[in-house]
């Protein structure tokens, strides 16, 4: 080896290692996988959702075609043209031909034939402010298309539906908008179906023919005390009580059925539907989205009152009340869809708290 100039080899003679290039690429780092996993429950999430609103649209579906439904709200000369908000007609018939002899023992409906209207009410829903509830008396003495004057339960009896709405209307110069009715058979499983309404009483009522008997205080109701309750007349006003514990206790029954303990809960919610559907009668052009509409608005603290009268005045019917001055004047601002006085409104009464 020659002075001055080093080996090029170690002294194991080995090559000597070469520097890294600075410019050598690193592995590529593995990619996260938690991204991926988030947009696979997301896309799980959005399918539930996606799943959870097509078998809902298709339950509305399914139970809007299982209703049942009649020629109510037919075209007729001088019917009233549209007016502010909704109104429904709302009737409680006491039919008895859907029911078995040992439902009408069960239900103490008695045997009476034919069909009449042991509620009428009618449910506006104002342009703005709180739905109302209004009881018209059955006894109220009116003229009925084609018939004369009778009670204004009679209608339905001679003419069904069609005859009593537009008896209704002409009444009151109201365009009536969506129909309903509910018989004996239908009543008790509704009630029933949401586990009973809580009431409170204000006396102890007594009242063989009705089948009830029940006692003063709070207290829950099933179906079968409650059709009772609405149907007994065992008051000094008779009717004119009845129809406020009919609407008090419709406030009370909207008010379960539409409650968190009944919405969320499908044991309760179901056999509900199910019931309601069963026991109504609507109009051919009404949905099973109006009735929930009118459930959620008769749901909260709706103003409740009898339609005004004359007062008593004996007819061919009978003992029976007259249309007055203050009738005409109640149904004005109803068609005119304002606020009633207050001169006007008698929603106290009945044997029911509230």
């Amino acid at each position: 080896m020659e002075p001055g100039r080093s080996s090029s080899r170690g002294s194991g003679g080995a090559p000597p290692r070469r520097p890294r290039s600075s410019s050598t690429v690193a592995p590529p780092a593995p990619k996260p996988k938690r991204k991926r996993r988030r947009v696979r429950v997301g896309r799980l999430i959005l399918a539930v959702l996606l799943l959870f609103v097509v078998a809902s649209v298709g339950l509305l579906f399914y139970y809007d075609g299982k209703l049942h439904r009649t020629e109510a709200l037919v075209p007729y000369a001088g019917r009233p043209a549209d007016t502010p908000g909704t109104n429904w007609l709302i009737v409680g018939s006491d039919s008895r031909a859907d029911l078995s002899d040992d439902q009408r023992q069960q239900l103490s409906t008695g045997d009476s034939d034919g069909s009449r209207t042991d509620t009428i009410m009618m449910v506006h829903k104002p342009p703005s402010g709180s739905a109302m509830i209004i009881s018209i008396p059955r006894d109220l003495y009116v003229p009925i298309p084609g018939q004369g004057s009778h009670k204004i339960n009679a209608a339905f009896n001679f003419g069904g539906p069609q005859l009593l709405t537009q008896t209704v209307e002409q009444l009151s110069g109201v365009r009536i908008d969506h129909y309903a009715e509910i018989g004996f058979g239908g009543f008790d499983s509704v009630v029933d179906a949401v586990g009973g309404v809580t009431i409170c009483l204000d006396q102890p009522l007594n009242d063989p023919k009705a089948g009830l008997r029940l006692p003063k205080g709070c207290q829950e109701l099933d179906g079968r005390q409650a059709l009772g309750l609405v149907r007994t007349r065992a008051f000094p006003n008779a009717d004119l009580e009845r129809v406020v514990n009919q609407r008090k206790f419709l406030n009370a029954l909207m008010a379960k059925a539409t409650s968190p303990s009944v919405l969320a809960n499908p044991f309760r919610l179901i056999p509900f539907v199910n019931g309601a559907v069963d026991a109504l009668t609507v109009d051919k052009g009404d949905h099973i989205w109006n009735l929930m509409g009118l459930a959620w608005a008769l749901r909260g603290n709706p103003i409740t009152t009898t339609t005004p009268t004359g007062g008593d005045e004996y007819t061919d019917d009978g003992d029976s009340l007259a249309v007055g001055d203050n009738t005409e004047q109640f149904f004005t601002y109803i068609r005119k869809g304002l606020p009633v006085p207050e001169d006007l409104l008698s929603g106290t009464g009945g044997v029911l708290g509230g």
